[in-house]
């Protein structure tokens, strides 16, 4: 039924396992991985003044593609030992939710195998989700993991 599949990681204990979760379910679906991670771009300033060289926003932005990219590999290691057929994608964008939807559209992946902290009530509204965000407008189906990973509630 699918075939090819969007995982969408960020290196945390949550998205880890929803990647080990997610070669299995295309293991038995005979589908291929796409891994995916956002990056976030350097940061605005908003108040006050900061001296920067020509080089600074330069150098935060490749180091969070390195940073992605070691999240990737570690996936694509994964997958590798699992014998899933994989590649990796890294997109900068503002809004991960954004660039999630765009990463499973530019790939034609067919599904988005995510990871969610199943937080609910006045925590869940609160923090909101990437998870929730991707469900509210993507067109593509959205396979929600949830995780046994339990991290301090805000």
């Amino acid at each position: 039924m699918f075939k090819h599949i969007l995982v969408p990681t960020d290196g945390s204990p949550l998205s880890q396992e929803a990647v080990t979760r997610a070669i299995s379910f295309a293991k038995e679906a005979g589908a291929r991985i796409t891994f995916f991670c956002a990056v976030q771009p350097a940061p605005k300033m908003y108040y006050g003044e900061a001296i920067f060289d020509s080089h600074t926003f330069a150098r935060f932005r490749e180091k969070m593609l390195d940073s992605a990219n070691d999240i990737l590999d570690a996936a694509e290691s994964i997958a590798g030992e699992a014998g899933i057929e994989c590649r990796k994608v890294a997109l900068v964008s503002e809004e991960p939710y954004e660039a999630i939807i765009e990463a499973a559209t530019r790939n034609e992946c067919d599904l988005i195998f995510m990871a969610s902290h199943g937080r609910r009530g006045v925590s869940g509204l609160l923090l909101g989700s990437e998870t929730q965000k991707v469900l509210t407008h993507s067109t593509i189906p959205v396979l929600v993991h949830r995780s046994d990973c339990r991290e301090a509630p805000y």
